[in-house]
């Protein structure tokens, strides 16, 4: 395409549609339908610009002029109470439960991997050995030691705030680095696994594996999940860059990255409930057998919100993307 002649024939519509956006007064009803004429023809000269001869100066102009058409052709919408109640009960839960196929298997494999893990270093001196001195590995595995006091070393709610900033830092890593073709966020979930492997192991190792569950599960029952969710979802998002099915892959990106922002939001919510448990329930005085009660009920409530909510809202058609009205239109590929 001559980019000369291409511009030549077409600048007057662009000045024409520049015109119409920048008028003051209103619109008549026949100025409008030129206006919404104007934009998608516009449109479509920005998308053959950006497929065949690229002119940065041209597309950039194209782009604004375009962002402020559909600006006034769609109108604005602001966020409401509405969209927040939607997005708990039926986008946030449908997207858990569609990448269901994804989260399950990478919690099912990295229990195994952290079980492996902890199994490995408790029948293992040398390895334990390895991994501090016999003195530093009794103060953290006796009673009362790291492992114990850690839980209750600082005030409920500030521990609570940090926990939940840590796992919600470490949700949205998986979540943002599963573009980079998945290979960060296995990085990030094999630490975590590691962690915990490391725990059991010398817990296990020192005969107090009873207690070191009774510290973890409460909570941890929760917080792994979302974290197995985040991985779960960055991996399908790695994946999609990979092997975008039959959308293109810039499409299939823009509906995957969406849905996984939407997912960040979520699950720092259940990441604040579970550091809720953590920073209260965890190093509180209730028996074993009730903190571990209130672990398991919460990830219970959890596991059925997705199920039943989410699963109810996908057979309606939810994905967890954004409103259409809300989403960047996409450009037509040929005139």
């Amino acid at each position: 395409m001559d980019l000369d002649v291409f511009v030549t024939a077409h600048h007057a519509e662009w000045n024409r549609l520049d015109q119409l956006l920048t008028r003051s007064r209103r619109l008549s009803g026949a100025e409008v339908d030129e206006l919404v004429a104007l934009y998608q023809r516009t449109a479509t000269h920005l998308s053959l610009l950006q497929s065949t001869t690229p002119d940065p100066t041209l597309v950039s102009r194209l782009t604004q002029l375009v962002a402020r058409a559909r600006a006034v052709v769609t109108g604005t919408r602001r966020a409401s109470w509405r969209d927040a109640a939607r997005f708990l009960t039926e986008g946030f839960p449908a997207a858990v439960y569609l990448s269901r196929r994804w989260w399950i298997p990478t919690a099912l494999l990295s229990t195994v991997a952290a079980a492996v893990i902890g199994w490995w270093i408790a029948g293992h001196p040398e390895v334990q050995a390895s991994i501090g001195a016999p003195a530093d590995l009794r103060e953290m595995t006796r009673p009362g030691g790291q492992y114990e006091s850690y839980y209750s070393s600082h005030p409920a709610a500030s521990f609570a705030a940090q926990v939940w900033t840590n796992n919600a830092q470490a949700a949205a890593m998986c979540l943002v680095l599963g573009a980079f073709l998945c290979v960060p966020v296995l990085w990030i979930l094999f630490l975590n696994m590691l962690n915990l492997g490391v725990g059991l192991g010398l817990m296990s190792a020192a005969g107090r594996l009873d207690t070191f569950l009774g510290l973890v599960l409460p909570h941890g029952l929760l917080e792994l999940t979302a974290v197995f969710v985040a991985a779960g979802t960055g991996l399908r998002l790695g994946w999609t860059l990979i092997d975008p099915g039959p959308r293109t892959r810039r499409a299939a990106m823009a509906q995957e990255g969406r849905a996984a922002l939407g997912m960040a939001i979520g699950l720092a919510l259940v990441l604040f409930v579970s550091g809720l448990i953590e920073g209260f329930v965890t190093p509180s005085g209730l028996p074993t057998w009730a903190r571990i009660a209130i672990g398991v009920a919460a990830e219970l409530v959890f596991l059925l919100y997705v199920y039943v909510l989410g699963g109810r809202a996908a057979r309606a058609g939810e994905r967890g993307d954004v409103e259409p009205a809300d989403r960047n239109p996409e450009l037509p590929t040929a005139a």
